[in-house]
């Protein structure tokens, strides 16, 4: 009898269905999109820095009421809303409000203030896709806002 279980199992092993859950192609049923594009969220196209890839993630937090300042990205940049919300300010290309489980591609050479407008504290995942000598994030005045 125990034999006969053995087989059993073995030939369930060895079903096609089981090999076909195995495939490179059935992970693809784990991924949830977030986002994909080659430009960011003003429209420009991205390009990656010349030089050394340099890749950095971050966890960044803003309380309720604060802002990042002013500042741009010399590096693409995608960013993933844990908890919150965030209005970002891009001067003359508008205001956009991103929420809990949004993401988005970030303006590049664009100078941009992010304000919490909600009621906790927000919290995103940033990954800056940076390389050679360029800087993920530049402070720039207020008045430089285009």
């Amino acid at each position: 009898m125990t034999r006969l279980r053995m087989l059993a199992v073995l030939a369930v092993l060895a079903s096609p269905a089981l090999a076909e859950d195995l495939t490179p192609q059935s992970y693809q049923n784990l991924l949830t999109p977030l986002v994909q594009g080659g430009s960011d969220v003003l429209g420009a196209p991205l390009a990656y820095p010349a030089g050394t890839p340099n890749v950095t993630s971050a966890i960044v937090t803003v309380p309720v009421g604060g802002e990042t300042g002013w500042h741009e990205h010399e590096v693409p940049l995608f960013a993933y809303i844990l908890e919150g919300e965030l209005t970002v300010d891009y001067g003359t290309k508008g205001k956009k409000t991103y929420r809990t489980g949004e993401a988005v591609l970030e303006a590049v050479g664009w100078p941009h203030n992010g304000v919490n407008t909600g009621t906790v504290p927000m919290k995103l995942v940033a990954v800056y896709m940076g390389g050679g000598t360029a800087a993920n994030t530049i402070k720039v005045d207020a008045s430089a806002s285009k």
